[in-house]
């Protein structure tokens, strides 16, 4: 391959493209001219993707030595964008293992340079002394370092965009509190970084000169304090000042159930992001200029970071979501497709009704529900599970949706998660709720003649043990109120849309 015909792109692998940073990578690697594949456990979910038709997309695990040696042949730049954040106690076991795996083969394959996205740790204070969350990223790098290939290691603090889970939780801890009670890591000084410029580094590190092999500190041009970033964040978005109390008090695992009971972001991972934010996180050098000079306006100030960030999220054009990778420890099993089920026991909760609208009517209906539309049923039990949720260490029911009228494999959908879609006839989710077993809803549309539709429904439930069991038998009751009601609002609310409705 001869990277100096234009024509001839390199070859970028790129690893957890079903993530925030890598899904917005693969379009701007593509942007480029070079040419990609995506290593995904679960190739269906890059499927609705914009940019899908243009990407080689192959089935394989960064822990799994013989996926990671069939992705990289052929590869030029390997990006390494995976990590175990929250995933459990053995989470370092897991990205050291990760990374040994994808270094080794990347050097067996030839691979000419490694581009890893880490985070941006003080230097001033011991390895040992760091939260595991940044512990363990800078391992990973160390040893991608080492690894024989050449290799590019940003490290970045907090990165402020659309949908990051670090704008997210700045973004609803500042709009939902006027007056906060605060732990003291507020004070803590930080250099956040605008998700274009960490994009645009990515892009260009696959360009360094062979010799390069390093780490590179990458930051915007601010240095705010988590309290500064509050205030700002209120002035641009137009809101009053906010006033915020600092206080020793909360410990970590305390400031992470803070955080999850006011924002989105759950605790499991909260706890490691509020751990990091003990730590001052600046740029200690800006060498990364000498190779990659900053363009005009770049990079971009912390106030037009969140500027262009709202206006995604007023605009409802976010492409990615901190959400958008699979929860750690949610269940991931798709539902078996077999007529006869195959794995045990399968409960399954059915309902239909007629409606009096045709089926594009009944499935705009039905691809808008969750989020701000809510799930056309009983309101207070849903909220209230969603707070159950919340107290297990579970992600709840305000994850909300990417868009607001459009669904994708993959996206993630208040406690659920897209599985499949068809337009027009199937929606179905998979629970990410903690639950003794798996959890699918379905919802079907369906011709019925005269201009009419059939809504059909199934809630599926594979329990795990006697506690499985024991929790169907416990909640069925409540059925035909919760999914009773769906069905029946589902089906009056598509009639009340047709435009054949007498309004």
């Amino acid at each position: 391959m001869n990277d100096d015909d234009p024509a001839d792109g390199l070859r970028c692998l790129v690893t957890g493209a079903t993530g925030y940073i890598g899904g917005r990578l693969v379009p701007e690697l593509l942007a480029a001219g070079y040419r990609v594949r995506c290593l995904a456990r679960s190739p269906g979910k890059l499927r609705d993707h914009p940019w899908a038709g243009e990407a080689e997309v192959v089935r394989g695990d960064v822990t799994d030595a013989d996926s990671v040696a069939a992705a990289m042949r052929d590869v030029d730049v390997a990006y390494y964008l995976v990590h175990a954040l929250g995933s459990g106690g053995d989470f370092e076991e897991t990205d050291r293992r990760a990374a040994r795996v994808f270094g080794e083969q990347a050097k067996a394959a030839g691979v000419r340079r490694i581009v890893y996205l880490g985070g941006l740790a003080p230097a001033a204070v011991p390895e040992d002394q760091l939260s595991p969350h940044l512990r363990s990223r800078a391992e990973v790098g160390r040893i991608l370092l080492a690894s024989g290939v050449p290799t590019a290691a940003l490290r970045a603090a907090v990165i402020i965009g659309s949908g990051s889970v670090s704008f997210e939780m700045l973004r609803y801890l500042t709009e939902r509190l006027p007056v906060m009670i605060t732990p003291s890591w507020v004070r803590t000084r930080i250099q956040p970084i605008a998700v274009r410029d960490v994009l645009r580094l990515l892009v260009a590190a696959a360009r360094l000169p062979d010799d390069v092999n390093r780490s590179f500190d990458i930051g915007g041009p601010d240095v705010l304090s988590y309290r500064d970033m509050m205030i700002r964040y209120a002035r641009v978005a137009g809101l009053p000042r906010r006033l915020i109390v600092p206080v020793p008090v909360l410990t970590p695992g305390l400031s992470s159930l803070w955080v999850g009971l006011v924002t989105p972001v759950p605790a499991s991972i909260a706890r490691p992001l509020t751990e990091s934010l003990r730590h001052e996180v600046i740029c200690h050098e800006h060498d990364i200029t000498g190779y990659v000079p900053d363009p005009p306006g770049h990079p971009l100030g912390f106030d037009e970071a969140v500027r262009l960030a709202l206006r995604r999220v007023r605009e409802a054009a976010v492409s990615t979501r901190w959400s958008s990778a699979a929860v750690p420890g949610a269940p991931s099993e798709p539902l078996a497709t077999d007529p006869d089920w195959a794995g045990g026991s399968l409960y399954v909760d059915r309902r239909e009704a007629v409606v009096d609208a045709p089926v594009p009517a009944l499935w705009r209906v039905i691809e808008g529900v969750g989020g701000e539309h809510g799930w056309y049923s009983f309101p207070l039990a849903w909220s209230l599970r969603g707070w159950l949720d919340r107290l297990v260490g579970g992600v709840g029911l305000r994850r909300g949706r990417r868009d607001a009228e459009r669904l994708r494999v993959g996206d993630s959908l208040d406690f659920w998660r897209v599985e499949e879609i068809e337009p027009g006839r199937l929606l179905r989710l998979r629970a990410e709720m903690r639950l003794p077993g798996l959890a699918w809803l379905e919802m079907y549309a369906e011709p019925d003649g005269d201009g009419r539709s059939r809504y059909r429904q199934r809630a599926l439930f594979h329990p795990h043990g006697l506690l499985g069991h024991a929790y169907w038998w416990a909640v069925s009751p409540f059925h035909a109120v919760v999914f009773g009601g769906m069905a029946r609002n589902i089906a009056r609310a598509a009639a009340r849309r047709s435009p054949t409705h007498p309004h």
